[in-house]
């Protein structure tokens, strides 16, 4: 029940959240958040309302396509109402859509895609070729007359080359060229800088003066005929005319007669969309056919037809979970967000940097806060701004400590992290000295579970991390999670507790819970533990920040319950055994080997003597095994080894 309280609370913000961002971007031309962290904040709501029906209400923020108009300008209703198209936003999306589509025609049919210009939609009609309405889509039924305003820019024809009746909808844009022209201007005028050419191509257009308009040199892509007689057979027959007309059409469409077109299509321009002169924010794939497209029909608020195949946000809304401090080589504190894992620039990202306390402070970032991050190219991810109508007084003030003690020093830290994802421990291939280090000093790792909650986007913008180098890494993170429960007490790095030390304490207690919980008398009654190492295992665990590091690690790895070697060794062949490993194995690891060996009574050495039992040889064996030879010391192949192992 009180489960159910928080999502219905949560929902009921977040619908008031989006209406008033709606009312800034729609109706007052004052946003303050960009348009991919709005679209993240409805995301975030039509999956809640997806999920819990029961809290959907029809007058909700999701259901509506735009915002009231303007009282300064003329209010105009629409002759064809304006819908909005739903959103895919990776390629699991995109094939979604493909397969309704086929379900619902269940008819050969092709696709047309378009670039997504980031701008304005206009509506234009005209009269025996003339222009005689422009105006803005406002909540898609009522707009705002424009039409003075949009007569001044040069790229939307007053008279067509052909007289005939027609409305059709374009997007009104500012080049960047002329963006970053006008920003200078202001620079050396000592006026507040435009936020990006979307905004200023709105606000151009909803000025009273038309001078204002025309000095700002618009530009418009005409896309889509809404009326005309005869209908045309497609959208491709529909973009054609539209330039016959004298309209600018973006030249960059194209058809295509499956969605792996499309997706093609969509990569492409993801990486090229930087060339062009005007802001694009994805492609538009629509059904080419227009009979197609009256048959699919629309949604409350969408046509069926189509939909904006949106690149990777590079703004994103999520929850700060946490605050973790880094602690540099010179002791400097810095502090690190610790995010519900989120997709941003293309890439899920697990944290994001806070820079310093002053930031904290002057942001009012607070754990538990839902915020707005941004990853921009190669930079690594940051905390742009709270969304602060999302609080629900749960939230906590984070507080920054003036000194961290001694035990937390960097370069301890830092060794405690090699040593435990060394090959005799954890394994983790590709977390050598050099990476780990560099893994501190940008705040994505500092506690052994930091290692474990890596994502791809945290990876991404380092050096020496290529798209293999990190696809291993994180593979080889994933195959640690599955860990002996002599491996994860080592990797503890509980003063004196090696492996061989954890091999006993494995032994003895079997889980890592009964581990934890151990008695200073449970633990002096261990062969080889002693004095000295059973104080200091019970004093590591009454330590709060060092029980708090094991319980995290517990929730990210897999502790196999230990079978004892007492058991093992009561019908082994292996007790008492000398055995040298040499070459390559296929099936094991080398150091998975010298456990199993250990387990079942035998003993590993590094060289070879009269002493030795067995020489276990892989590929490539070398020395080892020819002075086992000239010694006359059984050399056994990998095949044998595995069948001495299983006692056979």
């Amino acid at each position: 029940m009180k489960f159910s309280k928080e999502i219905k609370k949560r929902v009921e913000k977040l619908r008031s959240t989006i209406a008033r961002h709606q009312h800034l971007y729609h109706t007052l031309d004052k946003p303050e958040i960009s348009d991919e962290a709005y679209d993240a904040l409805v995301r975030e709501l039509e999956e809640l309302e997806n999920k819990y029906p029961e809290f959907r209400q029809g007058d909700s923020p999701s259901q509506r396509i735009g915002g009231a108009p303007l009282e300064k300008f003329e209010k105009v209703e629409h002759q064809i109402s304006q819908w909005s198209f739903n959103d895919a936003f990776n390629e699991d999306d995109i094939k979604a859509f493909d397969e309704r589509i086929k379900r619902l025609l269940n008819k050969k049919f092709g696709y047309i895609a378009e670039l997504k210009i980031d701008g304005l939609k206009v509506v234009l009609t005209y009269r025996k070729g003339k222009l005689t309405q422009a105006a803005t889509r406002g909540d898609g039924r009522v707009g705002e007359n424009v039409t003075q305003n949009i007569k001044t820019i040069n790229a939307i024809p007053l008279e067509l080359r052909k007289p005939v009746d027609c409305i059709v909808e374009g997007e009104i844009y500012m080049a960047k060229s002329v963006f970053n022209k006008l920003n200078k201007e202001r620079e050396k005028e000592g006026l507040e800088l435009f936020a990006n050419p979307r905004n200023i191509a709105a606000g151009s257009v909803r000025q009273l003066d038309p001078k204002i308009t025309r000095a700002r040199q618009l530009g418009n892509f005409v896309y889509d005929i809404a009326c005309l007689e005869p209908t045309l057979n497609t959208q491709e027959d529909e973009l054609k005319l539209l330039q016959k007309l004298g309209f600018e059409v973006n030249p960059h469409f194209k058809k295509f007669d499956d969605i792996e077109g499309i997706i093609d299509f969509w990569k492409f321009w993801k990486e090229r969309k930087e060339r062009e002169n005007y802001l694009i924010d994805g492609i538009v794939v629509k059904v080419n056919e227009i009979e197609f497209q009256k048959e699919l029909g629309y949604t409350g608020k969408a046509p069926r037809w189509g939909i904006a195949f949106k690149f990777p946000a590079e703004q994103v809304t999520t929850e700060l979970l946490d605050i973790k401090l880094q602690v540099g080589r010179t002791g400097a504190l810095t502090p690190v967000a610790i995010l519900k894992p989120v997709t941003v620039a293309g890439s899920t990202v697990s944290r994001a940097t806070l820079h310093n306390a002053d930031e904290i402070a002057r942001k009012d970032i607070r754990i538990g806060d839902t915020v707005i991050i941004q990853k921009a190219g190669d930079i690594i991810p940051e905390v742009v701004q709270v969304v602060k109508e999302l609080r629900s007084g749960k939230e906590r003030v984070f507080k920054f400590p003036r000194e961290l003690p001694e035990k937390h020093s960097y370069i301890q830290e830092m060794r405690k992290l090699e040593y435990a994802v060394s090959r005799g421990v954890l394994d983790i291939d590709g977390l050598g000295p050099k990476i780990i280090e560099q893994l501190m000093a940008v705040g994505l790792i500092y506690n052994l579970d930091d290692i474990f909650t890596l994502k791809r986007g945290d990876l991404e913008t380092l050096e020496r991390f290529g798209e293999k180098s990190i696809e291993n890494l994180l593979n080889s993170i994933e195959k640690a999670r599955d860990v002996t429960l002599a491996r994860f007490i080592a990797s503890l790095s509980i003063p004196h507790v090696g492996i061989e030390t954890a091999r006993d304490l494995a032994d003895k207690f079997e889980t890592a819970e009964n581990f934890s919980e151990a008695s200073l008398l449970d633990l002096r009654g261990i062969e080889g533990i002693g004095e000295v190492v059973a104080p200091t295992i019970v004093t590591w665990f009454e330590d709060k920040e060092n029980r708090k590091l094991f319980e995290r690690l517990l929730k990210q790895v897999r502790v196999k319950k230990q079978e004892t070697r007492n058991n093992k060794q009561k019908q082994s062949k292996l007790v008492g055994k000398k055995f040298v490993l040499t070459g390559t194995l296929g099936a094991l690891e080398r150091e998975e080997a010298k456990e199993k060996i250990i387990a079942l009574g035998g003993q590993v050495s590094g060289s070879v003597s009269k002493n030795t039992d067995y020489v276990v040889a892989g590929d490539n064996p070398g020395s080892k095994a020819d002075k086992a030879r000239e010694l006359g010391i059984k050399i056994l192949d990998e095949e044998e080894f595995l069948r001495l192992l299983e006692n056979k």
